[in-house]
Parts: C-alpha cells; structure tokens; sequence
C-alpha cells in the first residue's frame, strides 16, 4: 500500500485499530505469549489470535459454565468429545516445604473447603495474550496480578485469592493461617489478621500486588446457598466474587492449584514452595431417586433407559442400580441446580436436544379424585337436605352421653377398659352407644319451649363396647304430625307408625321393615321394626315406649337409626330399559296367620324369575271364616326384554310363584 505516494511495509496500531478488544491507550506491543514472533507474518496466522469467540447466556442457576473448564466439560457431554485432562508437574520448586513455613488452623465448624500454595515472585508483568482474553470478557484491570488471578479463576471455575505475606520473614516465625467461624461465615487470618471472608470479600490492604515477592494463594469453596443466607442476613459487603460463589463455584480446588503452578512458573518464573495446606470439608452427596418411566412421561417421549443411562454419565452423574425402573443418581457437588427428578429430565432433554423430542397433541385428562370420603361428603349433604325437605331439623351433640341412662333402658355401653377416664360432666361420662338418648332430650328441650311438634335427625358417631366407631343417621319425630289448619279444624293428629315410615323413607330411600330383633326398653314392644336395604339389616325403626315418653315429657314419639355407609350411593350397573310392554298381576293366597310377609318375600327373591321386576303386597284380610289363616294379596309386575308377553309366559312365572308357597307354606289360591 501506498501512503501520500510512499510505499508502507505497515504501521504501529493500537488493538482497537486492528479490530481487537481494546487494553489501553497507545501502541499494541506484542509478546510470545501469542506464539512465536516472526517479521512479517501476519496477525491473523497466530492461532492464539485468529481464535473463535463464543458468547453464551447462562441462567442464573449454571454457576458451574461461568468458567472455560465447566462449559468445556458440558460440551464434553453434548458433543461425545472426550475431555482432555489438565496434567502438570512443577519443576522449580524450592527445596523447602510449605508446610515448613506456613501452618493451617481451625476454630469452630467451617463449612469450606481450603487449600493454600505458596510463591516466590519477582515482579510480574502482563502478557498480552492475557490482556487480550481478558479484555473480551470486560474483566481487563490495570493491575497485573489481579488480571493473572481472573484468568486462572475464568479458565478454572475455582475461587482465587491472593495474599501479602513478603513482609513477613520466613526465618524467624511460621506464616499463620486461621480459619475461624463468625456467625456462620468463615473469617480468615494471617498471623492475627483478618484478611477475608471466604466466597464473600478480601480486604484490599491484604491482598497481593504486581510488586509482591512472596504472596500466598488460597483456592476457596463454599456452598452458594451458605453465602446468599450470610450475606442477606447480616448485610455483608461482597466482592467481585461474589457473583461466582453465590451461583456456585468449583470444588476442585486441585485443578486450580496446579493451572496455578502452571501459569506462575512457565509464564512467569516463579518459584513455588513445595506441597500445600488444605482443610476440606465432606459434603454429603446429593441422591434422587428416578424411574424411566416417570424421565418418559415428563419429557413426553419413549427414551431407552441406556441412552438416558449415558447421557447422565457423560454429565459425571453416577447411577447407583437398585430396581429395574427405578435408581439413584448422584449428582455431582459442582452441579447446585439439581435437585428433583424434573431438572435430570431436563438434562435429558438438553442433551438429546429439544428438537429432537417429537411434538404431540396436549393430553389433558382429569384423574379420578373420587375417593370414600368425598362420597361420604356428598352422601351427608343430599341426606342433610331430604331430611330438611322432609320436615326434620338437623342437631349436632356432643359423643358423650349419661352412662346411667344407657343402663336404665339396657342398652348397650363401653366396656370400663375402654371407657374414658376424665369426663367433662357427670352428664357427659360415657361414649355414646346410640344418639336416640341424645335426641330425646334435645326433643325434650323443644317441648319444654312449647314446640308441639318437634322432629330432628342427627348425623353422628356411636361406639360398640370395644370403643369400635361407627357413624349413623338418626331420627326423631314427635308430636303433632302437621301444623294446626282449616282442614284439621286446629286439631292435627299426633304421628303415627305409617307416617314415620314414610318420612323416613322420604329421606334415605326404598327400604324393608322386618321382625325387630333389637332389645331394650326404648323401643316399643308392637310397634318396632329392622330396616333392611336389599336384604340386609341397615338399623331400626320403632316407636318409643309409652313409659320412655313420659319420662321425658313426650307425646307420641318415633325414632329410627340407620348405619350410615349404607346410605351411601354405591356403583350401580347400567341395565337395559324394556321397550315392551308390562303386564300387572294380582295374586291372592290363603295362609297361616303366622307367616310374615318378609318370609314370604324372600321365596319368591329366591326364585330369581327373568320376567320378575317386581311385586309388594298389596292387601292383607283376615275373618272368622279364615280361622287362623289370612289372606295375602300380591301385586307382580312381569316384563320381558325381548318380546311381548304371552299367556303362557306370565301364566309359568305366576304358576312357579304360587308353587314355591304352596311348597314352603301351604299357601293356596284364594
């Protein structure tokens, strides 16, 4: 080229003229830290310079990629690139050991990890292969050890601290290095001198210079979540480090010292005493426990538990095999991110590649949260509000009751072994074993306010003699059944049996009455039923004993208590709805008078008739001319799914009824 006519074999430049980062006013002075140098051979031929730079955008929570070795280690990963191993063996160390010079103390529980080398320097100058990398990450500074210091620790990972020990001599006294515990931080001195708190600041009047001749480094590490505690609980000043070691640093505080050793001797002449001091802390390790088909079902694909089995090992993970789906991971102390089953998917998922992952549709379906005590929830609030509906006021009451009530009337209570010791009240001094004492006195309570008709229903616990808990519906009605009108002339009935009945039946379902089997004095001796659902025994209903109503001041008075879990709605299946027509059969039988219906009922169940849907009684006579037989009129409802009936079809179904009586009872067509 050719300047105002003169031809130029070149220029000095600065580096921000040759388009490099800039590292100071005034000429760029090259060194053999780029390479060898050669007149004439351009800058672009050096591989130090002609070097690719790679910008990355780290989340906060990748402390472990904020330096050269940890991103290198990732790409390690995701490449399949096996990662080259930094070896060095120093060969300029002083015949004296460190250990020989320097010793290392402790007091109280430190929670980091420390080692210390020491060197002999003479004064260090800057290379411009370190002025130039440092200046691409905006971490350049006027100061050459500290440059030195941020290119060992951005190569590494590991926290660096450089210390001013040339004042001391070595001769006449030991360096000492303590390491104390202050609220929880890790306070470090040199010879009494507080110097620095590990992973949160130096102090500037113990840090090492360019000029030092003897300087100590310490390679530190401590958990971040420690230093973010420290330092927002007690307001610490921080550092330029902080931001490394609150994100987490390196632990591999070995790999720093010899980079170190490495950098300070074939750089820099320096002379490195031999050994170090180290204090390291035993972290526990971390495990979480994974199944491949849970990693599968959070990505969303199929993923061969080899290939994820490799993936996490190329990451330094180590899988611990305990079942065939399902191991321990160890993750590794340097990756603080880690914590559930969800970030090793992710991992997973980095390393396949996100791209990779074939897209689907969203499957959303809702899970079953049905479970027994949401249907028992449900079951007591549509109780609750047919009950109401029915006329009935809901009572609540304690599960206590008067012990020498359930002895009066012989009903059953808890045994005294499992009875309870310190009753609230003599009135209260035993568990309940029915509510029906609790409602008669709450009944009792509303006739003294001058209610004339009171009826109340209860939803609650009762205990056998063993101390067992059970929940049942309980109900009472007494009184007057309707409110004084017009139609009754002001002067309604009392409740009776059939009423109650129905009311009953108006809130908990179709139901049977059957021959009482419950014994005690409560309940009237005539006027007393079981209930059963589907056969089965589900609790009582009865009115109360004429001599059980007048000691609480009662009119006529009915009660029933069913066992609750059978009021609660159970899985039906669907059966078909017959789109032929029904046919309705009356049948009248001559009798015993002492066969019960219930008897009567369950012959014909047991016959199990196709056509069968349904029969009830519908009458029953009896005269003197019978003597001691009744008559018993049936009414049958026969259908079929398939056709319309024929005669002969409804005449087989009534003709095995009749039968299976005549068999059983001696029961004749009247």
């Amino acid at each position: 080229a050719k300047l105002r006519g003169v031809e130029s074999e070149g220029m000095v430049c600065s580096s921000s003229e040759l388009g490099l980062p800039e590292i100071g006013n005034g000429i760029m002075i090259l060194d053999e830290s780029i390479g060898k140098l050669v007149v004439g051979k351009e800058l672009n031929e050096y591989k130090k310079l002609a070097d690719t730079v790679i910008e990355i955008e780290l989340t906060a929570n990748r402390g472990d990629c904020l330096s050269i070795h940890g991103v290198a280690r990732d790409l390690s990963a995701a490449l399949s690139i096996p990662m080259k191993k930094f070896d060095y063996e120093s060969q300029k160390q002083e015949k004296i050991g460190l250990a020989r010079v320097a010793k290392l103390s402790t007091e109280g529980e430190i929670n980091a990890s420390l080692e210390y080398t020491m060197a002999n320097t003479s004064e260090i100058k800057s290379s411009l292969l370190f002025k130039l990398r440092l200046s691409l990450i905006n971490e350049f500074s006027e100061d050459t050890l500290a440059n030195v210091i941020r290119y060992i620790t951005h190569t590494t990972g590991v926290i660096l601290n450089a210390y001013e020990v040339s004042s001391i001599e070595l001769e006449d006294e030991m360096l000492s290095i303590n390491a104390k515990n202050v609220k929880g931080a890790v306070e470090i001195s040199i010879n009494g001198k507080p110097c620095s708190l590990v992973g949160i600041k130096q102090e500037e009047a113990c840090k090492a210079t360019k000029k030092s001749t003897q300087i100590l480094f310490q390679a530190s590490y401590i958990e971040p979540e420690t230093v973010v505690d420290l330092v927002s609980e007690q307001k610490l000043e921080t550092d330029e480090y902080y931001y490394n070691t609150s994100r987490g640093s390196e632990p591999n505080l070995c790999f720093a010292i010899h980079y170190l050793t490495y950098i300070f001797e074939e750089h820099y002449g320096a002379k490195l005493f031999d050994g170090t001091l180290s204090l390291n802390r035993e972290i526990e390790k971390k495990i979480v426990t994974i199944s491949i088909q849970e990693i599968c079902e959070i990505i969303g694909n199929e993923v061969p538990k080899m290939e994820i089995v490799k993936i996490l090992k190329s990451l330094n993970f180590e899988v611990q095999t305990s079942a065939e789906d399902t191991f321990g991971i160890v993750i590794p102390q340097y990756r603080h991110d880690i914590e559930n089953i969800q970030d090793i998917a992710e991992e997973v998922v980095r390393i396949i590649g996100i791209d990779n992952i074939e897209a689907k549709a969203l499957k959303f379906v809702e899970a079953n949260r049905q479970n027994e005590t949401i249907k028992k929830y449900y079951a007591k609030k549509a109780l609750r509000s047919r009950a109401v509906a029915a006329g009935f006021d809901e009572s609540i009451s304690y599960a206590f009751t008067d012990k020498s009530l359930l002895e009066k009337y012989h009903l059953p209570v808890v045994d005294e072994a499992y009875d309870i010791i310190n009753p609230i009240t003599n009135d209260f001094n035993t568990l309940r074993t029915t509510i029906a004492i609790n409602l008669l006195q709450a009944a009792q309570r509303n006739v003294n306010y001058s209610k004339k008709s009171t009826a109340l229903f209860e939803i609650g616990t009762i205990f056998n003699q063993h101390r067992k808990e059970r929940e049942v519906c309980s109900l009472i009605y007494t009184g007057q059944k309707e409110s004084e009108n017009v139609s009754n002339a002001g002067k309604p009935s009392h409740i009776d049996f059939e009423s109650f009945v129905k009311k009953v039946s108006a809130i908990i379902g179709n139901f049977e009455l059957r021959s009482s089997l419950e014994q005690n004095d409560l309940l009237h001796p005539y006027q007393s039923a079981d209930i059963t659902v589907k056969g089965v025994k589900c609790g009582y209903l009865s009115k109360v004993h004429p001599s059980v109503a007048e000691a609480f001041d009662l009119k006529e008075t009915y009660i029933a208590e069913i066992d609750f879990d059978t009021l609660v709605p159970q899985h039906i299946n669907a059966n078909a709805i017959s789109k032929f027509q029904g046919v309705y059969k009356d049948l009248s039988l001559v009798l015993h008078k002492g066969i019960l219906y219930d008897q009567v009922s369950l012959s014909i169940e047991s016959l199990k008739l196709p056509l069968l849907k349904k029969f009830y009684p519908v009458d029953v006579y009896e005269d003197e001319t019978l003597g001691d037989q009744k008559s018993l009129s049936l009414r049958l409802f026969i259908q079929s799914l398939e056709n319309t009936l024929s005669d002969e079809e409804i005449d087989q179904t009534v003709n095995a009824i009749i039968e299976k009586l005549d068999a059983e009872y001696g029961a004749k067509l009247r």
